[in-house]
């Protein structure tokens, strides 16, 4: 579902965020709203669904590893490409410990 208009302020820095995660890296939804500074895992959650078609979704992950609902195949395969470390037998969830960014560009 994509949302009409332009994003608020709050979705643009949120997007913002998102496309600055390097590849191979990710970033929970808790994360995001922590290094915002605002919001919450849900709120940033909101965001992703109705305006992060354009951005690196995939990077964005819940807590524990796992893939946005629903698009964990293509989650797969981006992460594939991306080398992006993963855990389980079939690299079902990112290894939060390896693959975390913490919005450090150093």
């Amino acid at each position: 579902m994509t949302a009409q208009g332009d994003p608020p302020p709050f979705a643009e820095r949120v997007l913002d965020v998102v496309e600055r995660i390097p590849r191979g890296k990710v970033m929970s939804y808790g994360d995001i709203a922590e290094y915002l500074g605002e919001g919450g895992p849900r709120q940033v959650g909101r965001v992703m669904s109705q305006w992060g078609g354009g951005v690196p979704w995939w990077r964005v992950v819940h807590a524990d590893g796992t893939p946005v609902p629903g698009h964990e195949r293509t989650c797969y395969d981006r992460w594939r490409a991306e080398r992006t470390p993963v855990r389980g037998e079939d690299g079902e969830r990112v290894d939060m410990r390896k693959a975390r960014w913490d919005g450090d560009t150093g």
